[in-house]
């Protein structure tokens, strides 16, 4: 690992809501605590669900909050190139294959093995393309996993130990959806690497993200960075707080008490009213200490 380098990587589907700002101070924190960099990345890859100006509308919430991205901000929609060459390489070393599978189709290939689902879990891919499309048309791209894939281990830096076996839990994973879009898994994981991000720090929610980005870095040949997923804002009803259950967005009349709460939620002890550049010094100082 080089000197670190962080970043903060909001979708603009909506404005930022408390939730997010708990993800934005956390990495912003850590990349202060160990004097490094802290990047901003715009993850608009899924374009139709972006509303145009969000993006700006978001940067402007950071910067209320004293959040500044060293350097230029990335869009993702930008990077259309550097996607197709991600998934050439990859075609190359035979690791991703063209698939013509409909959901409706995976889920009939399941219901005929007559193994339970879960009324709410996904089906992880039967690898019904894997040895060619029989004449169907190419729908989507899939990540190939290889023969007899082990659980991918990692140590998370707040959640500790943790291992998935992607194989039978998700199975070979999409990088380009059936409607032209860039999956999340190949956009992030290719930004990651160009951006020389050492330490990512996001919340937890996306933690079940990890294995199949540590196997995309692997088979890129990108280094690995360190992961931290920090606590999740939950609504009253106890599920994570997010756009797609309407969290309201940012109060931001008086930026710091929305950072404060931010504070409370990463395990922060209470610290001095001030000015907000005050206040983010003394929370980069508690930080480092939590984290110690």
């Amino acid at each position: 690992m080089s000197a670190y380098v962080g970043r903060f990587a909001p979708s603009p589907t909506g404005p930022l809501h408390a939730g997010s700002l708990v993800a934005a101070l956390a990495s912003w924190l850590d990349a202060r605590a160990h004097g490094g960099q802290w990047q901003v990345r715009i993850e608009d890859v899924d374009l139709p669900r972006c509303p145009a100006g969000m993006d700006r509308l978001i940067l402007g919430q950071l910067a209320r909050c004293g959040l500044h991205g060293d350097g230029a901000t990335w869009w993702q929609s930008r990077r259309e190139a550097a996607y197709a060459a991600a998934l050439g390489q990859l075609l190359q070393r035979d690791r991703a294959y063209p698939c013509a599978c409909t959901r409706r189709d995976i889920e009939s290939t399941w219901a005929a093995s007559g193994q339970p689902h879960e009324r709410h879990g996904e089906r992880p891919y039967p690898g019904t393309c894997r040895t060619g499309l029989a004449g169907r048309t190419p729908r989507a791209w899939r990540f190939r996993l290889a023969d007899g894939e082990p659980p991918v281990q990692w140590v998370d830096r707040r959640l500790g130990p943790r291992a998935e076996d992607v194989a039978a839990q998700v199975g070979d994973f999409v990088l380009r959806r059936a409607d032209g879009l860039w999956a999340y898994q190949l956009a992030v994981v290719v930004d990651d690497g160009a951006q020389g991000v050492t330490d990512i720090v996001r919340g937890e929610d996306l933690a079940d993200n990890t294995a199949r980005q540590i196997l995309l870095q692997r088979a890129l040949d990108l280094p690995r960075p360190r992961y931290l997923h920090a606590p999740l804002v939950r609504a009253a009803d106890g599920h994570k707080l997010s756009k797609q259950n309407g969290a309201e967005p940012l109060e931001l009349s008086d930026p710091l008490r929305a950072l404060q709460q931010a504070a409370m939620v990463l395990g922060l002890p209470p610290l001095p009213h001030g000015r907000l550049a005050d206040w983010l010094a003394a929370a980069t100082q508690a930080w480092a200490g939590l984290m110690a």
